[in-house]
Order: structure tokens, then sequence, then C-alpha cells
């Protein structure tokens, strides 16, 4: 049974930079698809971010963060840097995961429905703010 785990949340102001980290244990996480959602107050959980399993040749983000976020990956971590952060960015992140590699072959995650993903953390949360 796969276990993610997010940290890395805080305050910071407005066009200010945060990186969370989502590491696991139970399996080996270069195998898995790996998502990063957020859930603002009021508001449905909404996908950010997600990339591939093995080397995370392949990475999806929402229009809403798109060219401001960069997502990357270790073996032992995903990352979600977020660069010029606005208000509106404040939310629970939460990362998930889903095995992306059964053999040679790497699914590429779709990156929109939860329901996508089997394993979630707890979420950390960002506030944008001064």
């Amino acid at each position: 049974q796969l276990r993610v785990v997010e940290s890395g949340g805080g305050l910071v102001q407005p066009g200010g930079t945060l990186e969370l980290s989502c590491a696991a244990s139970g399996d080996t996480f270069r195998i898995y698809n790996v998502g990063w959602f957020r859930q603002a107050p009021g508001k449905e959980r909404e996908a950010v971010s997600c990339i591939s399993a093995s080397n995370g040749s392949s990475t999806k983000f929402s229009n809403s963060v798109k060219g401001r976020f960069d997502i990357s990956r270790d073996d032992d971590y995903v990352y979600l840097r977020m660069n010029s952060l606005k208000s509106e960015d404040t939310a629970v992140y939460y990362c998930a995961a889903v095995r992306g590699q059964r053999g040679g072959v790497v699914l590429i995650p779709t990156c929109v429905e939860e329901d996508e993903f089997r394993y979630w953390g707890q979420g950390t949360q960002v506030t944008v703010s001064s």
C-alpha cells in the first residue's frame, strides 16, 4: 500500500515562490504517476499539475498555473515549484498517486479528474497573502 505525504506549505506574499514536496513509502515511487490537486475554501478540488511515472517525461498543468508552476521528480520525491504566486492560489494542496508504469509501458496521466488517482495525502495549506 502506497502512502504519500506532502510538505512545504506555508504563508507567502503575492509574487513569491514556494516549493511543495511529495514523498511516498510502501512501494517504488518511480512507477507511479503523480498529481497535485488543490481545494480552495468553498470550491471543488481541482487538478493543478501531473507528472508521469519513470523519468517524468510527460507533464501537464492547468491553465490557471501554466507558465508559473513547475513539476519535477526524482527517485524519492515529486516537487511542485510555485512561482509568481497569487492570492487565488491559496488552497490546500494534495499529492495523489496511481500506478503508471507496468513493465516497460508508462501510462500518460490525463490530469483532470480526482478518480484517476488512488492514493492521496492529507494535504498542505498554502496561503498567499500580504
